[in-house]
């Protein structure tokens, strides 16, 4: 019975330490799951906060941080051309608060603002062009045959005014004349209208192409150059290298005119007077190829210089008034065989023997002129 007895309890005890430990191991059991569940959540966390996922916020901020620099630094430009106009202090003021939300990163309100100043400068701007039509001035849909003449032309968008010379190659060169000798990257020279008329004896110019102004942001490490395909008078071609496969179109003038689409398909010949490529095209084998774009410079109203040709007949001229694409159904409506878009804005400038028709505008890296053969 004594025997029984011990063996009873051995067995007991043994129960009671296997129950024990099964109890102690599921204790850790439950301490190891709670571990692996913080260890699961601090994973977690590093994932939520890994360098790639760093990378694609910070990419984020910055293409936020670019789409406003460049939303306001276009403002910034279209402010420059309208200083001077009405309600210009409004402007500026709705300007500063825009800067000051920026520099708290309050990027989405400065975006609704600068949405609402563009609109205020639209106004502006159209409001600074509105031209009323003399009552005296001819309605004619021809160019003058030749000299200087402003007449209104009747398209099916509208009545423009329009001032234009137009000159035979028989007898008138069509030339470039530059501020620069060469190439210029940055600060190059510049010089007004006036002043490459008179040295070079013409008696007409016109501003030319689009350029890099020196008080455009945009432009502060670029100030004042230009970066498309031309020929000066001294038979320099400038940029040749980087427009090599160029889309812009070309005119080129000797005794005769000729516009190429494609800047691409141009070769480096220095037997005409001048080659100049400028954009858009306007109007090409007496068909209107611009119809306009998004481009807030060239869909809001404001003076349009263009140049243009009919074979042997040159025109140089500022449309006022309009827009780009309207500028190209006003040429068309005159019959001129092909034009292209050139430099607008503060940028314009028109002077015929001795006086500005338009401008002068801001000094300029060269200018179209006509001189006597």
């Amino acid at each position: 019975m004594i025997i029984v007895i011990g063996v009873f309890s051995l067995l007991i005890f043994g129960a009671e330490k296997i129950y024990g430990q099964i109890k102690l191991i599921n204790n850790q059991k439950q301490e190891l799951s709670k571990n692996i569940d913080d260890l699961n959540n601090q994973i977690q966390e590093l994932k939520n906060i890994d360098q790639v996922k760093m990378n694609e916020k910070l990419a984020e901020e910055i293409k936020t941080i670019e789409k406003n620099y460049q939303e306001s630094v276009k403002l910034y430009e279209r402010m420059l051309d309208i200083s001077g106009k009405s309600n210009v202090l409004k402007i500026q003021t709705n300007w500063a608060e825009i800067i000051s939300l920026l520099s708290k990163n309050n990027y989405a309100s400065a975006s609704a603002e600068m949405e609402k100043l563009s609109v205020e400068i639209k106004k502006i701007e159209d409001l600074a062009t509105i031209a009323k039509i003399p009552e005296n001035l001819p309605v004619k849909d021809t160019p003058p045959q030749s000299g200087l003449a402003k007449q209104v032309v009747e398209t099916d968008v509208g009545k423009f005014v329009v001032n234009i010379i137009s000159a035979n190659l028989s007898d008138t060169k069509l030339i470039v004349d530059t501020a620069s000798s060469g190439d210029c990257k940055n600060d190059c020279p510049v010089l007004p209208l006036a002043e490459y008329a008179k040295r070079s004896g013409a008696f007409a110019a016109i501003n030319g192409p689009y350029f890099c102004p020196a008080t455009y942001p945009t432009c502060s490490d670029k100030k004042n150059s230009f970066d498309t395909l031309l020929m000066n008078k001294n038979k320099t071609y400038f940029n040749s290298d980087n427009n090599i496969y160029s889309s812009n179109p070309v005119a080129i003038f000797s005794s005769t005119s000729r516009f190429v689409e494609n800047g691409s398909s141009w070769g480096r010949d220095t037997s005409v007077d001048s080659v100049i490529m400028g954009r858009p095209l306007l109007v090409f084998n007496d068909e209107v190829k611009f119809f306009g774009n998004s481009d807030t410079k060239e869909t809001s109203r404001g003076n349009r210089s263009f140049l243009g040709a009919s074979d042997g007949t040159v025109y140089i001229g500022i449309v006022y008034s309009a827009t780009v694409a309207e500028t190209a159904k006003v040429i068309a409506k005159l019959g001129i065989k092909n034009a292209i878009n050139l430099d607008s804005g503060g940028s314009s400038a028109f002077w015929s023997n001795g006086s500005y028709l338009a401008g002068p505008g801001r000094d300029l890296p060269f200018g179209i002129l006509l001189v006597r053969r």
